[in-house]
């Protein structure tokens, strides 16, 4: 009879012991899924006799309270129970239990057909470490009626997996397709963080980073056959936890260099505004310089709080493990340590400072003239009092936690 295992998600890491007997792993990750898992194992079982491997079926069931594990054990299933919940969390726990060398994870909705689970294993064995279903038409596959929302459909997931195929060139045309497989050596080596939705993704875009070999093959997606809850999918809210996630792993492109845009932007106003002549101009002309310092200085303080932000995102996803380290990124820190930043806050503070008192005591007949001092003095003092908090605030994030 098969066993229930309970196993906790933070084991995900422990060292793997292959087993000479199990080639394949099946996990499929369930949450009160007894209208549709058996459909799911009964398939995966005649693909398992019909291709003739040497296989396990493993359902993480994180903490359901229908009969699910009744049904798995039912149908040969190792029933592994995952206490924490979110759907990273039962995957890794089943994982982690898991004895095959090659892995193939699915939803357990009736919405993939595990029969097709030979041409996962096809590829792996042709030493592709990962190997992704693929739904849409572009790559191939096919979207039965009514089976994705319209917003998943046409907006969220084609726009997801552009931009993990333009920022981090990985080469799949559906970056949420649950139906997937892997070797166990390329797992270990994402070192998996995230516990909920994000983890499909996290997956993708890591892969980038290991150079994997990676191949996408279609598949079709049947309409979801659960009656007696929805998806556990939420549209919105996974929507930008996914997208939160991946402007986390681009702080290069969206941050970094719109910000040093920015500030240099408004480094070019500035100066260009110190060869407008003004002693004798109308009000109005005046005015305009106000307006135009005004911008300078917005420009140079919300590039730099978006440089600052670039810092602060890949200082957190390294400390994390969600990014790897970067050896230019730490060349940067033993350059501009914390106590050199704070010097340089210090310094912007005084000359500020300076640049107030020397636009204060000007005549109140000479106001517009000292307007490049009060603007350029106020955005030194903003600039410094920014980086002495940045500076520790780095330095936390950076801080190595057990």
């Amino acid at each position: 009879m098969p066993t229930v295992d309970l196993i906790s998600a933070k084991q995900t890491f422990a060292p793997f012991i292959s087993s000479g007997d199990v080639e394949v792993s099946i996990v499929i990750p369930c949450l009160d899924e007894e209208d549709t898992l058996e459909y799911c194992l009964q398939k995966a079982q005649k693909a398992i006799e019909e291709s003739g491997i040497r296989a396990e079926i493993i359902v993480a069931d994180n903490d359901s309270i229908d009969n699910s594990a009744a049904i798995a054990q039912r149908n040969g299933a190792r029933v592994v129970l995952i206490k924490e919940k979110g759907y990273g969390h039962a995957l890794m726990g089943g994982i982690a239990a898991a004895k095959g060398n090659f892995i193939v994870m699915g939803d357990a909705d009736d919405s993939y057909d595990f029969t097709e689970i030979s041409k996962f294993i096809e590829k792996l064995r042709d030493n592709f470490d990962f190997v992704l279903g693929c739904r849409f038409p572009k790559g191939g596959g096919e979207i039965a009626t009514n089976s994705m929302p319209f917003l998943h459909r046409w907006i969220g997931n084609p726009l997801f997996s552009l931009l993990v195929r333009r920022w981090y060139r990985v080469p799949v045309h559906d970056v949420y397709c649950g139906f997937r497989g892997f070797t166990r050596e390329f797992y270990e080596k994402l070192d998996m963080q995230c516990t909920g939705m994000e983890f499909a993704i996290e997956m993708v875009i890591k892969s980038s980073f290991q150079n994997a070999r990676i191949a996408e093959i279609p598949i079709t997606l049947y309409p979801d056959r659960r009656v007696s809850h929805s998806p556990h999918l939420r549209t919105f809210r996974d929507g930008w936890r996914t997208v939160r996630f991946i402007l986390m792993y681009s702080p290069r492109w969206l941050f970094l260099l719109p910000g040093i845009l920015l500030v240099l932007l408004g480094l070019f106003v500035f100066a260009f505004s110190q060869f407008k002549e003004t002693q004798n101009a109308e009000i109005e002309n005046n005015f305009t310089i106000v307006r135009t310092l005004m911008f300078a200085s917005l420009a140079i303080l919300c590039g730099y709080q978006s440089i600052l932000f670039a810092i602060f995102t890949k200082t957190f996803a390294i400390s994390e493990g969600l990014l790897p380290e970067d050896k230019r990124f730490l060349q940067f820190f033993e350059i501009v340590t914390l106590e050199r930043g704070l010097t340089a806050a210090f310094a912007a503070l005084i000359f500020g400072i300076i640049f107030l008192i020397t636009g204060f005591s000007r005549s109140s007949l000479l106001f517009f003239d000292t307007l490049h001092l009060f603007f350029f003095g106020a955005t030194l003092i903003a600039i410094g009092f920014q980086t002495i908090l940045s500076g520790f605030f780095t330095s936390i994030l950076g801080m190595k936690r057990k």
